[in-house]
């Protein structure tokens, strides 16, 4: 159905203000703005911008509805802000202080932009696939019975050169997997990248790889004037040398304009007479205008072709551009971070009409403002207002007590969120599992074998329909909550980002619950990172870690796994050695993951846990004896405390101290094998249980910035624990990790350190063996202490 008129006015009105505003922004940022650190330029992406301006006109102002949700292609970001700032969502402040402090983001951010950005976007290649396992999550919610209205869309608009990347294939084939719909995806083919032009014929591969997935592939070729010139006589030459013109020359010519344009169709088509007519009836300017409609660029065939997509089959729309369009950077190679010299911008602000002096007036240049702020009022997707959801916190269950004996930590995971699932109530209904085909082998399989898997249509177990014995008694249907993953660990992840903003994005809670081997949390890391940047909730189980998972090799055994925990924004880690732990540690994640607060510290801690956010465990698949002589420590606050905070005193240290063996995580043995040798030859050795040297490290940087800004007060935990001893203390820390994890402890309160652990990648044998080879088992740990001198260096122990 045909655009009215007034609305195709109002549209085209709507593109140029972009357009304008999306360049004025970038050059405000680079030529206009004070730049007291003498940066060479801000960037920020002018012709990028430029080549995505009409679909993101037509899909805001025309096309999406308010459940619909978008990931804006990272470079787009100005337009983005621009359509915001239009909108009223945006201060003209955070334009002005566009890519500087304060100001809006170089790209797309739920965390730290306050326009309504649904998907950060900015790690290309994550923001296409976040959508397309947003839609699963969106299935799984109204599988479930709470989703409410319609269904919406989730769009993705990315780059051609964004196809490169690897995780977008292997999140097209989990789509297939899962009966993938309600997605589109919108390619800016412009054919340039940051380095140059891209291949020719892609189209027909990337037509091919979505066609084979069972997408509906759209592509958008040619506008409505190209079409219009291809009925005229000749225009049949014209459409196949446009088919037939390399990326490459379509991109120089666009940049030389309409002249270059005459003279090289003239010289290649233009001997046919019907032709050459077609072209004489043609300014140069009218010539150059024909040559840069392309699909992308139309407002009308853009508007047709997303109209005509009524039903919820994966969708991909292959949007020919031309990078920089409109603007005087248009088609150049160097384009993708060129930026229009002042002479140049000039010229452009005459061109779109806009007088000096009103630069950042929202409706300059618009002839009837009112007529379009009465349109802005009725465009769908702005409507009613924020589309942000929240979601009611739910309760947690409490700790579940585990009476084994002996048992690893990756086995008492199991086991805590078996005995979740058989008590059920609001909080367990609301778990989502997932794992990348890795579900038994991580202990999820009780979890599943109770709650059953899911999908949008019941499928049985035919091994139990077969009466084929199986301890896996699984079923498919729209009530199982374990979502089976391949085995790729991007998609775990992003997975885990997807329904851990189900309260924000469908305004329904989730608490989801993803299982990984842990030295693979590395091939998934840059998904964890983009998850975790857009503040997800979701509890990562990385299991089983470290070279006690001795007979599987270095490829099985993770080394710095720790330190990521350490390091990884918007993640708490954890490293539990004993059940008690583990169950205190899980009951208080359940609640931290849907915590929101403003984030003011706790002043006993000086953790910010009032904003809450997503949980790590690394768990082990070693038996342990467990601590079974201590009082009960589900009902002792301060042992709680120290758990979940990072640290307690599993065994306290006298006041004349010599040696304090600080562990984390299974060597929790050997720790306190080695203390138990070395008691009879150091007076007063303490043994410090370090549960999360994460948390640990947080709470005393934390209040050291305290310190520092004049509140002499703040004391964390890591200084409460350590300030007890002696001087002369020498701190030993083991880990099966990288052995700085916990080498930071001797700054706290100066005491020098001896930090054990595992550098280097590992082989197969027994844990006995690899223990003693990197030096963490009792004995070495012992022989390290009984080396230690008082005042002696430490490089001499060594030697």
């Amino acid at each position: 159905m045909p655009l009215a008129p007034d609305a195709a006015g109002h549209l085209e009105t709507l593109h140029r203000r972009l357009l304008w505003l999306s360049c004025w922004t970038v050059h405000h940022a680079n030529h206009l703005r004070e730049r007291p650190d003498g940066e060479v330029k801000t960037g920020g992406h002018q012709a990028s911008s430029a080549s995505m301006a009409a679909i993101l006109t037509v899909l805001y102002f025309h096309t999406l509805r308010r459940e619909d949700r978008v990931a804006v292609k990272p470079h787009a970001a100005p337009v983005f802000h621009a359509i915001q700032y239009l909108m009223g969502n945006l201060p003209v402040e955070r334009l002005q202080a566009f890519r500087g402090w304060g100001g809006a983001q170089s790209y797309p951010s739920r965390t730290k932009d306050v326009d309504d950005v649904d998907f950060s976007t900015g790690s290309v290649g994550l923001g296409a696939a976040m959508p397309l396992f947003a839609s699963l999550v969106q299935d799984y919610v109204r599988g479930h019975g709470w989703g409410k209205g319609r269904a919406g869309r989730m769009v993705a608009l990315i780059g051609d050169a964004e196809l490169d990347e690897g995780n977008i294939y292997e999140a097209l084939q989990e789509g297939w997997k899962h009966g993938l719909r309600n997605i589109w995806w919108v390619i800016d083919y412009n054919r340039q990248s940051l380095d140059g032009v891209v291949r020719e014929g892609l189209w027909a591969r990337i037509e091919a790889i979505f066609a084979a997935f069972g997408w509906r592939v759209m592509r958008l070729k040619y506008g409505a004037l190209q079409e219009a010139a291809f009925a005229e006589p000749g225009g049949d030459r014209l459409k196949a040398w446009i088919d037939g013109c390399p990326n490459a020359l379509y991109a120089a010519l666009t940049f030389q304009g309409g002249a270059a344009w005459r003279r090289r169709l003239m010289d290649d088509i233009g001997a046919q007479g019907a032709v050459a007519a077609l072209l004489d009836r043609r300014s140069d300017a009218d010539l150059a205008a024909l040559m840069e409609n392309l699909g992308g660029h139309c407002l009308p065939t853009l508007c047709d072709a997303f109209d005509g997509v009524t039903d919820d089959r994966p969708t991909v729309f292959l949007a020919y551009t031309i990078k920089g369009w409109g603007t005087p950077l248009a088609g150049h190679k160097d384009n993708h971070a060129g930026l229009m010299t002042p002479a140049q911008m000039a010229a452009y602000q005459a061109a779109m009409g806009v007088p000096e002096g009103m630069e950042w007036e929202p409706f300059a240049a618009v002839p009837d403002v009112q007529a379009l702020r009465d349109h802005l009022a009725r465009v769908p997707f702005f409507a009613q207002g924020s589309r942000r959801f929240a979601a009611p916190r739910l309760s947690a269950p409490g700790p579940v007590r585990l009476q084994d004996r002996v048992l690893s930590t990756q086995a008492g995971f199991g086991k805590i969120l078996d005995a979740v699932a058989r008590t059920g109530g609001p909080l367990a209904d609301r778990i989502v599992t997932m794992s990348p085909d890795v579900t038994v082998s991580t202990n999820l399989g009780g979890w599943v074998n109770r709650r059953g898997l899911f999908a949008r249509e019941a499928e049985g177990d035919t091994f139990r329909e077969e009466r084929v014995p199986s301890a896996q008694k699984w079923a498919f249907s729209p009530a199982g909550q374990h979502l089976e993953l391949g085995i790729a660990e991007m998609n775990l992840m992003l997975a885990l980002g997807a329904a851990g903003l189900s309260h924000a994005l469908f305004g329904e809670r989730l608490i989801p619950v993803g299982t990984v081997y842990d030295p693979f949390i590395a091939r998934g890391l840059d998904a964890l990172n983009y998850a975790c940047y857009q503040d997800a909730r979701f509890l990562l189980v990385g299991t089983p870690s470290g070279v006690t998972l001795a007979p599987e090799g270095g490829a099985h055994q993770s080394i710095g796994t720790p330190l990521i925990g350490l390091s990884q924004d918007g993640l708490a880690s954890f490293e539990p050695a004993f059940l008690d732990e583990l169950s205190l540690i899980m009951d208080w994640a359940f609640d931290y993951l849907q915590r929101d607060g403003e984030g003011d510290p706790d002043e006993r801690s000086w953790l910010r846990d009032e904003t809450g956010g997503a949980v790590y465990l690394r768990l082990s698949t070693r038996p342990l004896e467990q601590a079974l002589r201590r009082t009960d420590p589900f009902a002792d606050p301060a042992f709680g405390h120290g758990v979940t905070e990072g640290a307690y005193w599993l065994r306290e240290p006298g006041p004349g101290a010599e040696v304090v063996i600080a562990y984390q995580g299974a060597v929790a043995s050997e720790a306190i094998a080695a203390a138990g040798q070395l008691a009879g030859a150091r007076r007063d050795i303490g043994v410090l249980a370090v549960t999360s040297a994460d948390r640990l490290n947080a709470g005393w940087t934390a209040a050291r910035r305290a310190r520092a800004r004049g509140n002499a007060a703040a004391t964390s935990h890591a200084e409460r624990l350590l300030d007890v001893l002696p001087p002369h203390c020498t701190l030993i820390t083991v880990i099966d990790g990288h052995p700085a994890t916990l080498a930071w402890l001797g700054a706290v309160a100066g005491h020098r350190t001896l930090p054990l652990g595992v550098e280097h990648f590992g082989q197969t044998g027994t844990v006995s063996d690899l223990y003693r080879h990197y030096g963490i088992d009792a004995a070495s740990i012992a022989a390290a202490a009984a080396g230690l001198t008082p005042g002696r260096p430490l490089r001499a122990v060594a030697e």
